[in-house]
């Protein structure tokens, strides 16, 4: 549902986060769901919000994602590792496919290890292949890495990677994709998808002012990811007028999410709202719609930041999307490796315990929405922290 550094002065990633604040305009709102943590309000004070269906309240922007948490949560595992020997370290950040997307996870990446004084290498497999995900994992086994994170193509595929890098005492973070108990990875940091879902479904209840039929545009309708958001989203619009129609999945091709999506809306009339999970099916249900003459009559959720979706949101074709935080994913994910190599798995989670999701499991990167009017905000973060 889916590279770079920046060569400026680096600043403490608490620091970080504060000029970020700072920069943010009065529209950007508070997180609605944080960690055990604590830190943010669920609040709608100096929340961006866009205009919905009539008599309907807006939709409101979200771009704090979980930053204050994990920035409490970087302080103390630097701490912690103060005057430690990190010299001889060596960590990897895998991800499951070289895609735009993944280019804030690369700069958060590199901005932990610089930040740390560590060394760490960065990889994607090109197409996305599950043989060439196992094959840079092996490779860089080979190399003398000393910890893993990934974001994994195949949950039984990499049981086997993992097992073999915690006999040898490596430890193997999940990112982005959580990963079953049995797989034996250290720990979760990423979205929480049934949270997406729910944020998704807040902003469609929203838009619709309570009432419509909605289809749901995914890639698949098994993966858990998927599944995950798609509850999440269901949910939400329980207790209103707001019945989900259809959940077409396209087998992830963006032509067949386009097909799906202009069927939708030309043979049921009563059909007033998208929800496109995947990365390309916001851009998909924006496309159909415009072509139908329908934009601001059928309302579009969708989940990433795809190029085209941004777009969609600037015209007004796309109502709101849900995002995620990779780069989180990559400078937590260094300071999680350092720390899990140093202190060890158990010293590691007692640190992290108070900043996990109800599951205790979870080490949440955030959930964020972009609407019209906090999307130059949004873009002003990114620019902030050196994604571009």
């Amino acid at each position: 549902m889916r590279d770079v550094r920046t060569g400026k002065r680096r600043l403490g990633h608490s620091a970080a986060v504060a000029v970020v604040a700072a920069a943010m305009l009065a529209g950007v709102g508070a997180c609605s769901k944080t960690g055990a943590g604590g830190g943010n309000s669920s609040s709608d004070k100096g929340s961006s919000g866009t205009t919905s269906a009539a008599g309907a309240p807006a939709i409101q922007g979200d771009i704090t994602f979980n930053d204050a948490n994990l920035a409490k949560l970087d302080d103390a595992l630097k701490q912690a590792l103060a005057g430690k020997d990190l010299s001889k370290l060596r960590e990897a950040m895998v991800v499951n496919v070289a895609v735009d997307y993944w280019n804030a996870g690369k700069v958060g990446f590199n901005k932990g290890l610089a930040d740390l004084g560590v060394k760490g290498t960065y990889q994607a497999p090109a197409n996305g292949r599950l043989d060439q995900q196992l094959s840079i994992i092996q490779t860089l086994r080979g190399q003398g890495i000393t910890g893993l994170s990934v974001s994994a193509i195949d949950p039984t595929a990499i049981k086997a990677p993992i097992s073999s890098a915690n006999k040898a005492g490596i430890p193997v973070l999940a990112i982005d994709s959580p990963l079953p108990p049995e797989d034996g990875a250290a720990l979760y940091l990423g979205t929480p998808n049934y949270q997406a879902g729910q944020k998704a479904g807040e902003a469609m209840k929203q838009a619709l002012g309570g009432k419509g039929q909605v289809v749901v545009l995914v890639g698949s309708l098994t993966a858990s990811n998927a599944v995950e958001r798609i509850q999440g989203f269901e949910d939400a619009l329980k207790g209103t007028d707001i019945k989900v129609a259809q959940k077409l999945s396209d087998n992830m091709d963006a032509s067949k999410a386009l097909s799906n999506a202009q069927t939708a809306i030309q043979t049921n009339p009563n059909v007033n709202g998208l929800y496109g999970v995947y990365s390309y099916d916001g851009p998909s249900a924006g496309q159909a719609v415009q072509a139908a003459g329908k934009t601001g009559k059928v309302k579009v959720i969708s989940d990433d930041s795809d190029p085209q979706t941004l777009k969609f949101i600037q015209s007004g074709v796309i109502q709101a999307t849900v995002l995620q935080q990779p780069y989180q994913q990559g400078y937590t994910g260094a300071y999680l490796l350092a720390a899990l190599k140093v202190l060890g798995k158990d010293a590691t989670l007692a640190l992290v315990k108070s900043y996990l999701e109800s599951d205790g499991t979870t080490l949440s990167s955030g959930v964020g929405l972009v609407t019209q009017a906090n999307l130059a905000d949004y873009q002003a973060k990114l620019t902030q922290m050196g994604i571009g």
